[in-house]
């Protein structure tokens, strides 16, 4: 079988797909693909379905029912926009011509169908002025943390269903300028953000020069380090263009996502996973895993952690501790937004038995 990619407007053919948003259909061409199955054959006899939708593009593919049942399904008709075997199951199947098929995976689509409908939900104007979300966004059109793999694999993959809905609902949207300090290095943590559009750029005080640390933009989101950890900010973050930020607050940010995305283990759990094969990670500074690292942790501190995206082995699992638990908190909650496995060691070195 050949394989060939989908357009968008080849994936509005097809229902459900045709309600989803141009952002959601944009995202979902470039992970599904048309395969050809040769006249005669049975397209699902080495690949099944199972967990997939399956739509016929083109040709002519013969579906046989159980008590004698059959039906030809040809591509471009009504009964070709609807996914294989999801209203009356086939017992086998056979391409009467060579015959295009597009298949999806199942649990992808019903996560963007979910996120979809709740964002249109969120952005819709018949609901009364009291109810509106306070963000005011275009939930369907946002990418970055909102984009697909973030909703599989990402922060929002661990959300409870039920939080998705009041999550949306709970940020605020504020326009920013050029300029415009949105959190200083040494305040108080009080929210988490979340860039809608413009660019950031993030310094830090270090032996009394400010050194410019990162720039963010669209879809990145800053601030949960000081809000995880209870701590002050560690850096100012400034508007290098005007822009729009969504904002959600200490409480809702710690009720929404904090609980839902961070683990906690205690030393025995922990020592035991480190068994079947976990990873510590230590995430005090240099100075301080030299002196009492436990044995086989990887040293990256909070600091850094940022460099390790893309990096750690996203099928690893891994255990973060620091002295009190407050970093590790932090550099967990990091990682459990970019989808890794991650659990953080509860009290810290300082609350539990050290391992031998």
């Amino acid at each position: 079988m050949a394989a060939i990619k989908v357009s968008v407007e080849t994936l509005k053919c097809f229902d459900p797909l045709a309600s989803l948003s141009g952002v959601r259909l944009q995202e979902l061409s470039e992970l599904c693909v048309v395969e050809t199955a040769v006249r005669a054959t049975d397209p699902f006899h080495l690949r099944s379905l199972a967990g997939q939708s399956a739509y016929v593009l083109g040709g002519e593919l013969a579906l046989a029912y159980g008590r004698g049942g059959s039906q030809v399904i040809v591509g471009g008709s009504a009964e070709a926009r609807q996914p294989l075997g999801k209203r009356r199951q086939f017992e086998s199947a056979k391409a009467v011509t060579d015959v295009q098929l597009i298949r999806i995976d199942d649990d992808l689509l019903d996560i963007m169908l979910t996120w979809d409908q709740v964002a249109v939900q969120e952005g819709s104007h018949t609901v009364q002025p009291a109810e509106r979300p306070a963000s005011g966004a275009d939930w369907g059109s946002m990418s970055g943390l909102f984009g697909i793999n973030n909703l599989r694999f990402g922060a929002f993959s661990q959300l409870p269903s039920a939080h998705i809905d009041e999550l949306l609902r709970r940020f605020e949207r504020v326009e920013a300028k050029a300029g415009e300090v949105i959190i200083r290095e040494g305040a108080e943590g009080d929210y988490y953000y979340l860039v809608e559009s413009g660019r950031c750029q993030v310094e830090r005080m270090i032996g009394g020069v400010s050194m410019t640390l990162a720039e963010i933009k669209s879809g990145d989101t800053f601030g949960e380090e000081a809000l995880v950890s209870e701590a002050r900010r560690n850096a100012t973050v400034t508007m290098k263009s005007d822009g729009g930020l969504l904002r959600l607050s200490k409480q809702d940010f710690n009720a929404l996502l904090r609980e839902p995305l961070l683990h906690g283990v205690n030393m025995e759990q922990a020592r035991q996973k480190v068994l079947e094969g976990a990873q510590w990670i230590d995430v005090r500074y240099p100075s301080e895993y030299q002196y009492d690292g436990l044995p086989g942790a990887r040293n990256i501190p909070l600091s850094e952690i940022r460099n390790a995206f893309g990096v750690l082995d996203m099928g690893e699992e891994y255990i973060v501790y620091c002295q009190s638990g407050r970093r590790s908190s932090a550099a967990a909650f990091l990682l459990a937004q970019r989808g890794y496995h991650v659990f953080v060691l509860e009290g810290g070195l300082w609350g539990g038995d050290r391992l031998a």
